[in-house]
């Protein structure tokens, strides 16, 4: 089952949809509807993301100093040497 509704975009916004669909060989529509899906799959998986990390410190997991330190030194090293 889907549901219709109206949504504002600016003329620049829904122009290049437009071209994005005369390219891909679709619908304005089809296109619109696979970018508000992608959108709201990646907003649900970063809140869920965002959500674990909240329980994580709630429950005091908590990284040491010394593992952060052996993070931030394997990168440091690594700019330090590009």
């Amino acid at each position: 089952m889907t549901a219709a509704f109206t949504v504002r975009v600016k003329d620049e916004t829904a122009s290049k949809l437009d071209q994005l669909a005369e390219k891909l060989d679709r619908y304005r529509s089809y296109m619109a509807a696979e970018a508000i899906e992608a959108f709201v799959d990646q907003q649900e998986w970063q809140l869920a993301e965002i959500e674990a990390g909240l329980a994580e410190v709630e429950r005091g997991e908590f990284a040491s100093d010394e593992d952060v330190a052996k993070v931030f030194g394997k990168y440091v090293k690594s700019a330090r040497q590009s």
